[in-house]
């Protein structure tokens, strides 16, 4: 290492412009004047095809910040399970060979795998690391293969038994593993069959997006505050697992006792079937938005009384703390979650905001109209003792610093020249 400077190599399927947190990771690294490479795949999330920009000037993407942007090809993810299946396949096929081949002849310091679902993405940074003899770093940010059987996606026994060996393959290569929430180490420890050392097995949370750091405009272009009126937003994505049952029905509970305005802004699979509920049982406390980039977020926020996170809950679920979670805490807004595990700890522990449990419409409602009730003073202070705690805990310039010592100490375990 020459004047202290890493010389990281950041592999991920998804990177910009994708609208990733790894991307502000790629940032803060090159701004402290470190050499960052990143493996990446073509940029199609969520849309599911190669986007137009990318195939109209693919050399505008090859500089993010200074990091230079390597690209392998894949299958993009399509909207079938199988062109999915397909796109996951291809990634780290591709990346652990045309992706080495691109990198051939380069030495770095450390490797970072920001491991998103699913967890064989992993393979590449494990590969290269071995060639280069590099140590490697993998965030696990979802657990493998229990999510598998959870969710349902795998319900064959022995099909879940070989993602499991899968998994301990990769995690018995990796020299770090980085766990975004404390209820994943024992999980984690389980696949490990040789001994992790404690000090390689660290928890490493998730952080909020950038555009949450700075100054925030009063005024959003899509909504206003309303005085009068408690306003609730949801932004992310409108899938299964969200609880929108739940949600709508706290919203129709509420109508006639409260005046509770209900701000959706997001899309996906649940998009039509919640535009038709709200419209069938008449929900004119409900707002659909559509989605809209994170950018307009900070300033949305700000015209929220509080920020809504709901999820579905499994044994899964309950160890994850949502990036959302950090999201909102660093907005400064008040918290009503409908979550269990994890994510509720946060939630109460911060003083942030009311939970309840997951799925539950009625004690929904019951935690939306006692937040509604407190008064003005009471839930800025909520506010405040979220990005307080936010600060304290998920700060992006703490966690990074942390994860230089651990790379820098790492360079020197391995007796690389400094």
């Amino acid at each position: 290492m020459a004047d202290n400077r890493l010389r990281v190599l950041l592999v991920t399927q998804y990177f910009w412009p994708e609208n990733m947190r790894i991307n502000d990771m790629v940032r803060y690294f090159t701004e402290q004047g470190h050499e960052v490479t990143v493996l990446t795949g073509l940029p199609n999330y969520p849309e599911g095809e190669v986007y137009q920009a990318y195939r109209n000037k693919p050399e505008d993407y090859q500089d993010f910040y200074g990091a230079e942007v390597i690209r392998v090809p894949l299958v993009p993810r399509g909207s079938s399970k199988v062109t999915l299946a397909l796109n996951y396949l291809s990634f780290f096929i591709s990346a652990s060979t045309v992706g080495a081949y691109k990198i051939r002849g380069r030495e770095f310091d450390a490797i970072f795998m920001n491991a998103v679902s699913p967890i064989m993405a992993a393979i590449p940074a494990i590969v290269i690391g071995r060639l280069k003899r590099t140590p490697v770093f993998v965030w696990v940010l979802d657990l493998w293969p229990e999510s598998l059987s959870f969710v349902g996606v795998v319900k064959n026994p022995r099909l879940i038994s070989l993602v499991g060996k899968i998994v301990s393959w990769i995690y018995n290569r990796t020299d770090y593993l980085l766990v975004q929430s404390h209820a994943f180490v024992e999980d984690v420890k389980k696949y490990c069959t040789r001994r992790m050392p404690e000090e390689r097995l660290i928890y490493f949370p998730s952080w909020a997006e950038d555009d949450f750091s700075g100054p925030i405009s009063s005024d959003s272009a899509l909504i206003s505050r309303q005085a009068d009126v408690f306003t609730i937003v949801y932004a992310g994505n409108l899938g299964e697992t969200q609880g929108f049952p739940s949600i709508l029905d706290a919203a129709e509970k509420l109508r006639d006792q409260v005046a509770v305005r209900w701000v959706i802004v997001g899309d996906g699979r649940m998009g039509n079937w919640i535009a038709e509920q709200v419209a069938l049982r008449q929900l004119d406390n409900v707002l659909l938005l559509g989605r809209h980039p994170l950018e307009a977020m900070p300033a949305l926020f700000a015209q929220a009384d509080a920020l809504l996170v709901s999820l579905k809950t499994n044994e899964v679920i309950a160890k994850t703390i949502p990036g959302k979670v950090q999201t909102y805490l660093a907005s400064g807004r008040p918290l009503i979650g409908a979550v269990d595990g994890e994510a509720a700890r946060v939630i109460r522990e911060s003083g942030a905001g009311l939970a309840c449990p997951s799925g539950d419409g009625q004690a929904l409602s019951r935690i939306v109209l006692e937040l509604a009730s407190e008064s003005g003073p009471r839930r800025e202070e909520m506010g405040r003792c979220g990005r307080l705690y936010y600060d304290q805990n998920f700060s992006r310039t703490k966690l990074m610093k942390k994860l230089e010592a651990m790379m820098r100490a790492a360079t020197l375990r391995r007796g690389a020249p400094s």
